[in-house]
């Protein structure tokens, strides 16, 4: 155990969905008292495993039980402005995320990524460069599998791959990664910040229990990011689309023209290719940067690197080729829930566009990508709660029509389309207004993809 525990015995946690759960039943098997409470009805699945498992709990609602703790596990969606959380605070309770728990009982090394986009590819990546380089390798977090359920699975020689969303680093205190990398900040949750600063200074929390001994890996193109950087107390290696970053940092990565070159105090090398990489795109070059970093600091050798950049495939819902029907081909970017995620994935395209844009909004402002937009956009279908702001915005910019529901969206963006186009679901908005996530949003599309 990496943290002194012995003043906790009783737990409450927030959320019985698939990390509450898991940090539920990891807590338990650790010889805790542990109480699950949920403001709403848990899935089938979930109340089986909390049954099983022989944990307490309250659906429904949060009764003054959740209190009768000495610390609390708060879910990702539960805001720590909630007044729930307000009140544990005021009564002196501990509140910790689930990966702050899992992290107590976890052994070895530790890799945890954060940043608005790219935290998917990048972990999925970097994990496999540590798989493909014979570690034992876990690759959980936000990405899906929770930290919790293989934090006692872990070993002194094991890698733990994290992708960690702001919301779950809102509530660490001991959570110290041997490497902490941060990708990139841009415009997104500010239905739950007050700011873009609020929203960057708490994934910078990644960085707040290093010492000298550990590894910072940061967008060194970013300046926010790359000013909070300065005063940090890890070890420090940057990336850069260009070689400017060489001034800055004693290691790191850049790009020249297609060649991705690691630097470090000895000099350079060129590890890999981008023309030979399965993801392309210059977001996809800093995805790959922050992964060979990593896997440089803990020795994994060039050629390794460079076979695993070469047979990475990406990630589903990410620009996820789907199908080609009549010459038109179709693309699912669920995992687009930001403008600037939009931004990127339009980039990635010489063809004519058919965007399907729409869902929960989160404060977006589409003058980010409104140049972008009459470039490559042929035509927009707006969807869900958002498609309103989405027609005001973009009429008379460009063509845009108005969906009555989800398959109507994918039917009418596939009436626009001519062969040679592209049909891009890439939303720009959270799915929780039509769907439980973003990978049923990805999914449904393609189902109905297949369908056409």
């Amino acid at each position: 155990m990496r943290v002194d525990t012995g003043k906790y015995k009783k737990f409450s946690v927030i959320g019985a969905a698939r990390s509450g759960t898991e940090v539920a039943k990891l807590l338990k098997r650790k010889g805790y008292e542990v109480f699950i409470s949920d403001g709403g009805h848990p899935s089938e699945f979930f109340q089986q495993e909390i049954n099983e498992n022989e944990i307490s709990y309250e659906y429904g609602g949060h009764s003054d039980k959740v209190f009768d703790a000495d610390a609390v596990v708060v879910s990702p969606g539960v805001s720590s402005k909630s007044q729930l959380i307000k009140e544990a605070r005021s009564r002196n309770i501990e509140i910790f995320s689930e990966i702050e728990i899992s992290y107590w009982f976890s052994q070895g090394r530790v890799i945890a990524i954060t940043g608005t986009n790219g935290k998917t590819t990048t972990t999925s990546l970097t994990g496999k460069i540590f798989e493909d380089a014979g570690f034992k390798t876990f690759v959980c977090g936000n990405i899906g599998l929770p930290f919790a359920s293989v934090a006692d699975k872990t070993d002194n020689d094991s890698v733990t791959v994290l992708e960690t969303s702001s919301f779950q680093l809102e509530n660490i205190k001991y959570f110290k990664p041997m490497i902490s990398v941060y990708l990139n900040l841009t415009p997104d949750h500010l239905d739950r910040y007050d700011s873009l600063e609020e929203y960057g200074k708490v994934k910078m929390r990644i960085t707040e229990n290093q010492d000298a001994e550990d590894h910072f890996v940061y967008n060194y193109d970013d300046p926010f990011i790359r000013e909070n950087a300065r005063p940090l107390k890890p070890s420090k290696a940057a990336f850069s689309l260009n070689g400017s970053v060489k001034s800055a940092e004693s290691k790191g990565a850049y790009l020249d023209k297609n060649e991705l070159i690691y630097f470090y105090h000895k000099g350079e090398e060129i590890v890999a290719d981008t023309r030979t990489m399965i993801i392309r795109g210059p977001h996809n070059a800093y995805n790959a940067m922050a992964s060979l970093i990593s896997a440089k600091i803990l020795d994994v050798p060039n050629q390794s690197i460079k076979n695993s950049l070469e047979t990475f495939p990406g990630v589903e819902h990410r620009l996820e080729f789907v199908k080609e029907i009549n010459g038109i081909k179709f693309y699912n970017d669920s995992k687009a829930t930001n403008v600037n995620s939009v931004w990127f994935a339009l980039q990635g395209f010489s063809e004519k566009i058919i965007l399907i844009l729409g869902g929960r909004d989160k404060g977006n402002d589409y003058d980010e990508i409104r140049e972008i937009v009459l470039k490559k956009v042929k035509h927009i279908v707006a969807m869900g709660e958002s498609r309103k702001k989405i027609l005001n915005y973009f009429n008379g910019l460009v063509s845009v029509s108005e969906a009555a529901d989800f398959e109507d969206a994918v039917y009418k963006a596939a009436a626009e389309a001519s062969r040679g186009d592209v049909v891009l679901l890439s939303p720009a908005c959270s799915s929780f207004d039509m769907f439980e996530n973003y990978e049923e949003r990805g999914r449904e599309f393609k189902k109905i993809v297949n369908q056409l």
